[in-house]
């Protein structure tokens, strides 16, 4: 009954596959659609910029704030008097 189960899931699946597969057509990106008005493509170094640098540096300001504005009570060093 197991293997019969795993046949029925890998055919559904690959069924469900093919059929996205035949659905969405690439060339269907060619074709315009009225009012469409794309702007210029951006450069390598501003896509590397927006989608690598820029998150990095939103974590790490994110990062510090966290650390600097930490209010948490953590056991202090008793100076000796």
């Amino acid at each position: 009954m197991d293997k019969k189960n795993a046949l029925r899931a890998g055919a559904v699946s690959a069924g469900t596959t093919l059929m996205m597969l035949l659905m969405t057509s690439p060339a269907l990106a060619l074709t315009r659609d009225d009012g469409d008005d794309p702007g210029t493509g951006i450069s390598v170094a501003e896509t590397i910029g927006l989608y690598v640098l820029l998150p990095i540096v939103l974590f790490l300001v994110i990062a510090g704030l966290v650390m600097v504005l930490d209010k948490s009570d953590r056991p202090r060093k008793q100076t000796a008097e």
